[in-house]
């Protein structure tokens, strides 16, 4: 009877013990567990953070410069005469270097004008201009030996535009009433014409014309 009441006695003991133990393991647990959260709470503050400091700190790219319309677009300027000359007028000269001559360039091809020098015909454009400019001259003063020119053969004229050098890119003869000498071109050609044939007596049939294209120019 008194091992009944002694063994009575120890339940109550070994029960608090069990419990003791139980709230000491929680404990621990949950202090374990409260460390991981802190620590890795910590670690994703100090991330946050230096994200922060990445976006404050790097500077925005700049924006891409606007295109430009094609119609803004800057464009080379035409060549550009001061004054358009009037018939009689000096425009420059005319040097061929092949022929070693260099004569003068006037306005106008009637005839009191082509006896002081190359004419200009007032309908075509200006040396250095786009297009077709068109000269003639006297088969036996300026423009005499022209069938000597070769394809290559530098033409070099100087107005108050600039100097514009021009090489040679084809010959031909044509009959005197032959248009097709004064049409427009799509681009820069020296046109010069003279009667043909060269030693033909009276009024000549015929035009003895060179082509040259522009190759320079300022």
């Amino acid at each position: 009877m008194n091992k009944g009441k002694h063994s009575r006695g120890k339940r109550p003991l070994v029960t608090f013990l069990s419990l003791g133990l139980l709230v000491l393991g929680i404990g621990c647990v949950s202090w374990a567990a409260f460390g991981i959260w802190s620590q890795s709470d910590a670690q994703l503050n100090k991330a946050a953070a230096a994200s922060a400091a990445t976006v404050e700190t790097t500077p925005a790219p700049a924006p891409a410069p606007a295109s430009v319309p094609a119609s803004a677009a800057p464009v080379a300027s035409p060549v550009a005469y001061a004054t358009r000359p009037v018939q009689g007028d000096t425009i420059g000269t005319l040097a061929i270097p092949a022929l070693k001559r260099t004569l003068p360039l006037l306005e106008g091809t009637v005839d009191k004008v082509l006896v002081r020098g190359v004419g200009h015909y007032t309908k075509s454009v200006l040396p250095g201009e786009a297009d077709n400019c068109v000269v003639s001259g006297h088969r036996d003063t300026v423009f005499r030996q022209l069938n000597k020119l070769k394809i290559g053969d530098r033409l070099i004229v100087k107005t108050s535009a600039g100097t514009f050098t021009y090489a040679v890119s084809r010959t031909r003869i044509v009959h005197a009433d032959d248009r097709t000498v004064i049409v427009p071109t799509d681009h820069a050609v020296l046109t010069m014409t003279t009667c043909y044939p060269f030693h033909y007596i009276g009024s000549a049939p015929d035009r003895y014309v060179v082509s040259a294209d522009l190759v320079t120019g300022n």
